[in-house]
């Protein structure tokens, strides 16, 4: 299945052609949206570093716009064997996108959310830091698991209270899985919606310092 699913390289869109040897930030956003969702964080986010937006593989179904990364609707809604196809899509993307970059974070909201930290299950090696917005982590076990448990890498866990989007039970699995697989940083902000606040963003921004600041002492 993930062999099938591609991501369109013209569509993606860059902060800067001048990237070379540049810390890499990859943003991948959530369903029905495309790659000039979450572009529109860059002045939000540190300098230094190159911005990749990318677009999600699939489109949803009529009449719903933009992207999707997998399908939240029907029997197959949400499953993890989707989540892991579309991390994997994105992870050959990567391959040729990240080749001079020292380092690589990725930042996701809802699904995008959700495959970011896929893939960093499946390539703990590959990424510096990961931010999660208003998205969970898959259920089920990977092979990689282990490793990441003890890698450790920073994750940046931010929702809203009034998040009503994401399950539940999906949120209390990701509260219990991630903080034995991560360095877990994050905060639930009080009133906000299945969306992204300047609050969180300002966590953000530090957190995503925090990860540069990180390659210039390595």
């Amino acid at each position: 299945m993930s062999e099938n699913l591609t991501i369109d390289d013209t569509a993606t869109r860059w902060s800067t052609s001048n990237r070379a040897r540049m810390p890499l930030l990859v943003l991948l956003h959530g369903y029905g949206a495309d790659e000039h969702d979450l572009f529109g964080l860059v002045p939000y986010l540190p300098e230094g570093i190159a911005v990749a937006s990318v677009a999600a593989p699939l489109a949803p179904p009529w009449p719903m716009p933009g992207r999707s990364w997998y399908a939240i609707e029907g029997l197959d809604g949400r499953s993890p064997e989707a989540v892991t196809a579309a991390a994997e899509a994105f992870l050959r993307w990567l391959d040729v996108a990240a080749v001079d970059a020292p380092s690589v974070a990725l930042l996701g909201f809802s699904q995008g959310a959700a495959v970011s930290l896929q893939a960093l299950r499946l390539a703990p090696e590959r990424f510096g830091a990961v931010a999660a917005l208003s998205g969970y982590v898959a259920s089920g076990e990977l092979p990689h698991d282990e490793a990441l448990a003890e890698l450790r890498p920073p994750v940046f866990w931010g929702r809203g209270t009034h998040d009503d989007v994401i399950p539940p039970e999906l949120v209390d699995h990701t509260a219990q899985w991630l903080p034995g697989h991560s360095d877990l940083s994050g905060r639930v902000y009080t009133g906000l919606t299945h969306s992204i606040s300047e609050e969180e963003l300002t966590d953000v921004h530090r957190f995503l310092t925090k990860w540069i600041d990180g390659i210039a002492k390595s």
